[in-house]
């Protein structure tokens, strides 16, 4: 079984690095390069491999960080796509072992995995050509930036003063393990393989094994005592063993299960003893005889055994003959040997321990397990999780769904348009619109199709021929698709061609496509999508919005929620604020006068009609309302008294019997 392998490699290291690695002298700065590229958001059986590596980040941050410079380095956590991606975020110095163990906290993965320039950068920062150093690299990936860890190992080998780089390979598969092995075994160091949280605690430990201070010379022991060893006669394969011994020599001693004759030295699954006297320990997957025996730390010398048959665990697995591509189907068990077993569906005859979609029995006795996407023979199978051995099978037809899928066929650029189906699979199953011809898997606008069997779903905002689509959230299938045109909306957009900075205007238009469209006013050509100020059209017909302060030539602007489209323009000039506006006569007025103060006021029409008025209004009043007001009647001019409070005011000259505005003057009442 591969996780034997990488515990076995772990426990080697650990048990066995004294002597082979020289250990880091005193005066020897080591820096840990930790990978935050963004596969390390993968999960191993449910959690995230950066916080399974930041929760074991304790076990190599051991004693001998005391006596060492100690930094961090981490590399492809803070850009995308960045191959220079590299920061050193503690310096390497004395005492830094709570500074590392508090930062490597917020190392968030987010990029690409330039462990090859990070190792060099490392190197070059602990002066690796002036002083030893050792660089310990923790990655869950292979380098994404076109650079030879291997080649680098030799270039650093040969100009450095005793370099030695240690590898931790997280979740990494044998066949992915080269490069990285060739950079620890071509500077003196040690590869170590985890593939889970406890495996990753252990490497670890090995590794802090690695670089501890030597420790001096034991004196000569007396011979051990012997440790009785007990456990039960038999066990199933893969199950966990309760074993006891009747003493702990040394914390590091461990209790492991090997075949019955096995040599000394030789050990498969283990435990430490720490300060216990008893521990569950992990069967084999393979039945037979085997042996529990009390191991030494040092040296490896059996101190205690006791004989252990391994058999058969009675496994039954039942599920549906049938079932839709892509949908959860019931399966039930019995005989649960481990928690962290699992049920899996394979194609017919695939090799033990491949899978597709899978859960873990925990304590359970049902579940629920999600169909493959295409259509074919399968098999259930009970997977032992040591050894992966299927324990259990039964055959299974994954068969292609019936749904159907309508709607309209045109719709707005941008609008909400009614979708209905038939034949959900899989409520995370989503219905989406994309580009005629699009690849399987792509989309614009979707949703998820739940319970329901209808909804309404927003159209692109770019006019053309698109398709409606059920996919299966199952390998992204498409199973019904419908045709769809995509129109250009008639929107059309009024208001004012010109008013004063700061002041109020009415704005019309016709052709709402959605509530969350909305207008804006921005300055001539800006760019599509910008905005100054705006409000949402929601269900109306016409609003006011305030004029922005700055004089210029502006744009308002109908712009389509989806895809910040603009769908119509109106181009409008904001004058100063105290600008008059003439359209058809003009006022002649002071600009300011005190309060309760009367003044003359002047004017020169156009076109006299049946009932033209000067009014004078506060700044922000309506059109048509006033404070007072005077119906031409004569020559000009006239006079009006201004009000007792301060503030701006407006004089206006009106053309009532046409509603029309024909000038505007602001007046300052101080």
């Amino acid at each position: 079984m591969k996780q034997i392998a990488l515990r076995r490699a772990a426990f080697a290291l650990a048990g066995g690095m004294a002597c082979a690695t020289p250990a880091i002298a005193e005066d020897e700065n080591v820096m840990i390069v930790f990978d935050g590229s963004n596969s390390m958001w993968g999960q191993i059986e449910g959690t995230a491999k950066i916080e399974i590596a930041q929760g074991v980040m304790d076990n190599l941050l051991g004693d001998w960080t005391e006596s060492r410079r100690v930094g961090l380095m981490a590399y492809g956590h803070r850009r995308r796509g960045d191959c220079t991606d590299i920061e050193t975020i503690v310096a390497p110095g004395d005492g830094t072992r709570a500074d590392i163990l508090d930062r490597i906290g917020g190392v968030t993965p987010t990029g690409k995995t330039p462990l090859t320039s990070a190792v060099e950068q490392a190197a070059t920062e602990l002066s690796y050509t002036d002083t030893p150093a050792t660089v310990v690299l923790i990655s869950d990936g292979l380098e994404s930036c076109d650079r030879d860890p291997c080649a680098l190992a030799e270039t650093l080998e040969k100009g450095g003063v005793g370099f030695t780089a240690h590898v931790v390979g997280f979740g990494l598969g044998d066949a992915d393990a080269g490069a990285l092995s060739c950079l620890a075994e071509k500077t003196g160091g040690q590869y170590v393989a985890a593939g889970n949280a406890e495996e990753l605690g252990q490497a670890f430990s090995a590794v802090a094994s690695a670089v501890s201070e030597p420790e001096p010379e034991p004196e000569p022991e007396p011979e051990r005592p012997e440790v009785i060893v007990n456990g039960p006669e038999t066990a199933p394969a893969g199950s966990l063993v309760r074993v006891g011994w009747d003493k702990a020599l040394d914390n590091r001693d461990y209790v492991t299960i090997v075949p019955a004759g096995a040599e000394a030295g030789e050990y498969g699954n283990y435990i430490r003893v720490k300060d216990r006297s008893g521990g569950d320990l992990r069967a084999p997957a393979d039945t037979g005889m085997y042996e529990l025996r009390y191991m030494t730390d040092e040296g490896d010398k059996v101190l205690g055994t006791a004989a252990i048959e391994i058999t058969e665990p009675a496994v039954t697995l039942s599920g549906p003959e049938t079932a839709l591509a892509g949908e959860l189907f019931p399966v039930e068990w019995t005989g649960t040997v481990h928690g962290r077993d699992y049920i899996t569906i394979v194609a017919m005859g695939a090799e033990d321990g491949s899978h597709i979609n899978y859960f873990r029995v925990k304590d359970r006795s049902r579940n629920k397990l999600r169909a493959p996407a295409e259509p074919g023979l399968y098999e259930l199978r009970y997977v032992l999780e040591e050894g992966e051995r299927t324990m259990a099978s039964q055959a299974i037809e994954i068969t292609e769904p019936e749904v159907t899928l309508s709607g309209p066929e045109t719709a707005l650029a941008g609008e909400l348009f009614p979708v209905e189906w038939t034949g959900t699979v899989h409520g995370r199953d989503y219905i989406t619109i994309v580009a005629m011809g699009a690849e399987d898997g792509s989309h614009i606008n979707y949703f998820r199709v739940k319970d329901r069997s209808r909804n309404k779903l927003r159209a692109p905002a770019e006019p053309g021929l698109y398709e409606l689509r059920y996919v299966l959230e199952e390998g992204e299938r498409t199973m019904a698709s419908q045709a769809i045109e995509i129109t250009e909306p008639e929107v059309t957009l009024s208001g004012p061609d010109e008013i004063r900075a700061g002041t109020e205007a009415t704005i019309e238009w016709t052709g709402s496509v959605h509530g969350r469209d909305y207008i804006t006013i921005v300055p001539v050509g800006a760019e599509e999508g910008s905005h100054g100020e705006y409000f949402r059209v929601k269900d109306r017909s016409r609003q006011t919005m305030q004029a922005p302060e700055k004089p210029g030539l502006y744009e308002l602007r109908y712009v389509l929620e989806e895809g910040k489209r603009t769908m119509a323009r109106h181009k409008i000039e904001i004058l100063a604020a105290d600008a008059p506006l003439e359209s058809g006569a003009s006022l002649s007025a002071p600009e300011t006068g005190a309060p309760g103060a009367e003044i003359d006021v002047g004017w020169e029409v156009e076109t006299e009609s049946g009932d033209q008025r000067i009014t004078l209004a506060r700044g922000n009043q309506e059109i048509f309302t006033w404070l007072e007001a005077i119906k031409i009647s004569g020559e000009p001019p006239v006079k009006l008294t201004l009000p007792e409070e301060p503030g701006m005011y407006e004089l206006r000259f009106l053309d009532v019997a046409n509603q029309a505005v024909l000038s505007r003057k602001v007046i300052k009442v101080e």
